[in-house]
């Protein structure tokens, strides 16, 4: 018996190279007062890259060092916000190259606060800030003519003492978890948000949603993170004309109420043990109801559901 094994043909894909982790940080100095911003870059391409990979052919290759060095040199202009900056430097390898017709840049920011020496910002020395230890993040896609911009956050950690319960729920031999309405509500806040313009102050707007998200958190009785996350994300949407999507990752970081009876003490919802792992994990996505299919935007970028 003769095995005939018939010819594949493969093609290429989608596919998009760049430079990742470019760690630039910028130094303004207005006499001897300084600041600082400081930002984590990607930067991919999309284009006619197909001669790469079938032939090896690297005349449209724009080397991912020359990216890394566009980076730093763009820095030298100022960064402003990391939107402005990313789609300052998309645009540049659109327009200096034909044959990129977009592609994908992201960054994450870093917030530096002035060390207090005698009640005053010293001007020149930091430390690693944030109300939140939140990381700001954001990508820029460009695709022809068409510009995209996802802002966001990462670790924002919040946490109320009391205003949160969980009840209600099925149950079954598996089941343990006591009923309360009474708990710790904790969680680590990872945001992304969709704009439906480029005309946007980024650093004010970031602030906005930012100041919403903690607000939003605050100011009700949770039943449920669930519930929680959709009043979040409702508000930031209501309050921001220009932002059409937001999707949130946010874990149930547990805090039990610990047992202190074998030491013949009470334990009125005062101590309690924080359970790293496992953890809940809520995911959600909060979009204007008329808004169509964005899937093709968010391919390509880290998100959720």
């Amino acid at each position: 018996m003769t095995n005939v094994q018939s010819e594949t043909t493969v093609v290429l894909g989608d596919n998009q190279y760049g430079k990742a982790e470019n760690h630039v940080v910028r130094v303004t100095k207005d006499g001897d007062r300084h600041s600082i911003e400081d930002l984590t870059v990607v930067s991919q391409l999309h284009g006619d890259f197909a001669s790469a990979y079938y032939d090896g052919n690297n005349e449209h290759v724009v080397a991912t060092d020359t990216q890394k060095n566009t980076v730093f040199a763009f820095a030298k202009d100022g960064i402003g916000s990391p939107e402005e900056f990313l789609l300052r430097l998309g645009q540049h390898f659109v327009d200096d190259f034909d044959w990129v017709s977009g592609g994908r840049w992201g960054a994450r920011q870093v917030t530096w606060e002035r060390i207090a020496v005698d009640g005053e910002g010293h001007d020149h020395s930091f430390f690693r800030g944030g109300s939140g230890g939140e990381t700001r993040t954001a990508v820029v896609k460009i695709d022809g003519e068409h510009h995209h911009v996802i802002a966001g956050l990462q670790d924002l950690s919040v946490l109320k003492t009391t205003e949160s319960g969980f009840v209600g729920y099925p149950t079954d031999q598996y089941t343990t978890l006591p009923e309360t309405t009474d708990r710790i509500l904790a969680t680590s806040v990872t945001a992304r948000w969709l704009y439906n313009t480029t005309d946007v102050d980024f650093n004010a707007t970031f602030a906005s949603v930012k100041r919403v998200l903690l607000e939003t958190f605050t100011n009700h009785y949770s039943r449920a993170l669930q519930e929680t996350q959709y009043l979040m994300g409702k508000a930031v949407i209501e309050a921001h004309p220009e932002i059409d999507e937001i999707k949130f990752s946010m874990p149930n970081l547990h805090h039990f109420v610990a047992d202190l009876s074998p030491y013949g003490l009470e334990n009125p919802n005062e101590v309690f043990w924080a359970a790293h792992s496992p953890y809940g994990l809520i995911e959600g996505t909060l979009r204007r109801e008329d808004l169509g299919d964005t899937d093709a935007i968010w391919k390509g970028v880290p998100a959720f559901v």
